[in-house]
């Protein structure tokens, strides 16, 4: 049921996106237009690359790995073309030090190569892709074609619309700007702390397990399976939070240049929202049905926002 309802919204709001743009505006520019062009190439370029080489090695991390990678692009093509003014130039940097702290951590986890189609490939992709309605190949291939190639490819590209939005702005840096400097610095440095505390609690447990430990053996809190340490004490997504932060920060630029304290850029963070709502439902699915404490630990810790702390005593060191 819970599949049903995030597909209806997200149907919904998919929907409503071309309405934001007409009826909410302000509508893009001939400057923003021309420079809007050039990101549906690269856009179209990347689209292409992840559904083609996706099919043909089998490994559909393609877009994961380009996740971080594109906005950067995206960014300063916009800064390059926009003139670069101060503010494309900060949301330029500010895109880029999120983008390469994000193919940081994927890249410690095996999913860059030389040759870059291979690489470690999301286990969610891999459950997915081995379920009964994926069956037979064809439907998979077109679930790979819609959205794991073209809709989140299109999606990357409208959390940074903000910038494009920006473009052409006679606003003067202002105290929304700041604001945003703020939002998305303190959110990117919520994510990173998240990443190194869940990247250390999983390389002590793969350890333990390697040394011939089975998991049930292993101490306090490694024998869950899962993280409870830390800000994963309090969230039970605290990297997922930081990541949304990010982006919504992103759109509080688009108010600063003068577009709109409610305008149509806004329609990235929101489907980035919604996206991370199915991910993280259907992670918690797949880490329920591993690990037995998991449901006790869903009713004790909000999945984004901290709340009632998991744990009252200090864990036993590996």
């Amino acid at each position: 049921m819970k599949n049903i309802i995030l597909a209806v919204i997200l149907g919904l709001t998919i929907a409503a996106c071309p309405l934001l743009y007409f009826l909410v505006g302000p509508q893009l520019t001939e400057e923003q237009l021309r420079i809007g062009l050039v990101l549906l190439y690269i856009v179209g370029g990347s689209f292409l690359y992840c559904f083609v080489v996706g099919e043909l090695t089998r490994n559909n991390s393609q877009m994961d790995k380009l996740w971080s990678i594109l906005p950067i692009a995206y960014t300063w093509v916009i800064a390059g073309m926009g003139g670069m003014t101060p503010r494309l130039i900060i949301m330029a940097i500010l895109a880029t030090l999120w983008g390469v702290r994000l193919t940081f951590n994927f890249g410690r986890k095996g999913a860059y190569k030389i040759k870059f189609w291979e690489g470690e490939e999301d286990y969610r992709w891999v459950y997915l892709r081995s379920q009964k309605i994926f069956q037979p190949r064809w439907k998979w291939m077109l679930f790979n074609f819609f959205f794991i190639s073209l809709y989140q490819n299109l999606i990357v590209l409208l959390i940074t619309i903000p910038a494009l939005a920006s473009v052409g702005s006679e606003a003067e840096l202002n105290w929304l700007d700041f604001l945003a400097i703020g939002l998305f610095v303190g959110s990117l440095l919520l994510e990173t702390i998240a990443d190194e505390q869940q990247n250390k609690f999983q390389t002590a447990k793969r350890k333990m397990i390697k040394e011939g430990k089975k998991l049930e053996e292993l101490p306090d809190p490694y024998n869950k399976g899962f993280n409870t340490l830390g800000l994963w004490n309090h969230s039970r997504h605290p990297n997922y939070l930081g990541e949304q932060m990010v982006w919504i920060s992103f759109y509080v630029f688009s108010m600063a240049a003068g577009v709109g304290y409610f305008n149509w850029t806004a329609i990235g963070a929101l489907l980035l929202v919604i996206l991370f709502l199915g991910s993280s439902t259907f992670g918690e699915g797949i880490s329920g049905s591993k690990y037995p404490e998991y449901a006790e630990y869903k009713k004790k810790v909000s999945r984004y926002i901290p709340w009632i702390p998991y744990r009252k005593k200090n864990p036993a060191k590996p």
